[in-house]
């Protein structure tokens, strides 16, 4: 089969475990975009305004992992219009983003700086899931910090205003907020069964 393309949008620092499991199978080919050129990506730009730089239909696939949250809210639709724009008619787009529900239960059960996780950049408050990793931001890494937030339903919604014709959501236990996005002429059903097969499932 040729090999099928995905747009790792927000990449940054490259390292192991970084793209989806379903994306490292055989097959895949990731093009690596962020707005942060000390990460050395393939692209440099910001994923709401991606036009100068990526064709109309380039990708089977985009995944953006803990990105989205990192944008304006007004910049948000413009954002998603680009994932839509990029992608092929039979594409889709993967999602994750801190649950901003599940934070909010957080921060009223336990508060604000209590250690939720720890992660491979270190402890992990409400705090730093509402407005971006502190440690990161002030060793000068403003692109770290988060400008807007997503429950399900805006999520969701959000993702159908952008044109794409089915979305479906899912909020982890860790934390995190899951959207899978489908283009026109998707056939969702293998991709829900990739998913599955490495853990990732999604109500029908």
């Amino acid at each position: 089969m040729p090999a099928r393309s995905v747009l790792h949008a927000g990449c940054g620092t490259d390292a192991p475990g970084k793209l989806h499991a379903i994306f490292r199978s055989a097959g895949w080919i990731e093009t690596r975009l962020d707005i942060d050129m000390r990460v050395h990506p393939d692209i440099v730009c910001s994923i709401h305004d991606m036009s100068a730089v990526v064709e109309t239909g380039a990708f089977d696939a985009l995944w953006s992992s803990h990105n989205v949250e990192h944008l304006h809210a007004h910049e948000v639709p413009q954002a998603f219009a680009e994932f839509f724009r990029i992608l092929k008619r039979d594409g889709f787009a993967l999602i994750r983003c801190p649950d901003i529900e599940a934070v909010a239960e957080l921060v009223l059960r336990d508060g604000l700086e209590q250690t939720a996780y720890l992660s491979p950049a270190g402890p992990i408050t409400a705090l730093d899931m509402l407005y971006g990793h502190s440690a990161s931001i002030a060793r000068g890494g403003e692109s770290m910090r988060h400008h807007t937030g997503f429950t399900a339903e805006r999520l969701g919604r959000m993702l159908l205003n952008a044109g794409f014709v089915e979305v479906h959501t899912r909020r982890a236990v860790d934390y995190d907020l899951w959207a899978l996005a489908f283009m026109p002429d998707a056939v969702p059903a293998p991709v829900m069964s990739a998913l599955a097969r490495v853990g990732l499932t999604f109500e029908a």
